[in-house]
């Protein structure tokens, strides 16, 4: 009966863990360039019989374990929103901003332009290029960004077009290793960056997450019927273990 306990509590920890996940991820079904993440479980054996008279499989005792989460990193769905600024990703690299804690990357490119003419995000980080921010004048009109990310404008009345920059993509030789900070950002962590030489930009479009609603409604469902299966199970088992009890200790007369 202690086995049966000790497992379902197992179990239970790791669903409350799994609905966290899933949670985190329905939040985010709306963020911009937001990539949803999974939960890993692997069987956990432990002996639980100490004498040799036991055999087989009776000799240990088969948890769960949640191994920790991975990042599902596939594109998610393109929304046009015809703003000359915002700009998506076609491929696996990231967006190199400032912030104030140095040199972070997004997938989130729903830009804009601050007061001193940079390009922004919507959290009012600067753009890097590849020569630093990308700033605009004053007099700048008809802002193109070429798919390889060259930032072009016409300047005043000019008509020849003037270069503002190249918006600097990043990639990383293993993405699972990024870490997390907030705010849609990802830092290098364990992994290495470098520059990105296949994927292109689109402009006037944004990626949008790649969270699918549904699914993880689903999973939320799946969760809270496997959790509240095994509050009833435990509670058997107490029961059980409590009947147990009353009935040894009920000394004949």
């Amino acid at each position: 009966m202690q086995n049966a306990l000790l497992i379902g509590l197992a179990r239970q920890v790791t669903l409350e863990r799994q609905m966290d996940t899933i949670a985190n991820n329905v939040a985010n079904a709306n963020t911009n360039g937001f990539k949803a993440d999974r939960s890993l479980f692997e069987e956990y054996l432990n002996s639980g019989a100490r004498e040799d008279n036991f055999i087989g499989s009776d000799r240990r005792v088969s948890y769960v374990q949640d191994r920790g989460t991975f990042r599902d990193v596939s594109q998610g769905p393109m929304e046009q929103t015809k703003s000359p600024l915002d700009v998506a990703i076609s491929g696996d690299a990231y967006f190199a901003v400032q912030t104030a804690g140095g040199e972070r990357y997004t997938r989130d490119g729903k830009f804009s332009m601050n007061n001193v003419g940079q390009l922004v995000t919507s959290d009012g980080n600067p753009v890097l290029g590849n020569a630093g921010p990308i700033t605009f004048q004053p007099t700048d009109h008809d802002i193109n960004i070429a798919p390889d990310g060259t930032v072009t404008v016409l300047e005043g009345s000019g008509k020849a077009d003037s270069i503002r920059g190249k918006i600097r993509l990043v990639a990383f030789d293993n993405p699972q290793r990024l870490e997390k900070l907030g705010f849609n950002l990802y830092g290098t962590g364990r992994a290495t960056a470098q520059a990105d030489t296949k994927s292109t930009v689109q402009q006037g479009f944004v990626e949008k997450s790649n969270v699918n609603s549904v699914a993880e409604m689903s999973r939320m469902l799946e969760v809270t019927r496997a959790y509240t299966q095994l509050s009833t199970l435990l509670q058997q088992q107490s029961d059980l273990h409590k009947s147990a009890i009353e009935k040894l200790a009920d000394v004949p007369a």
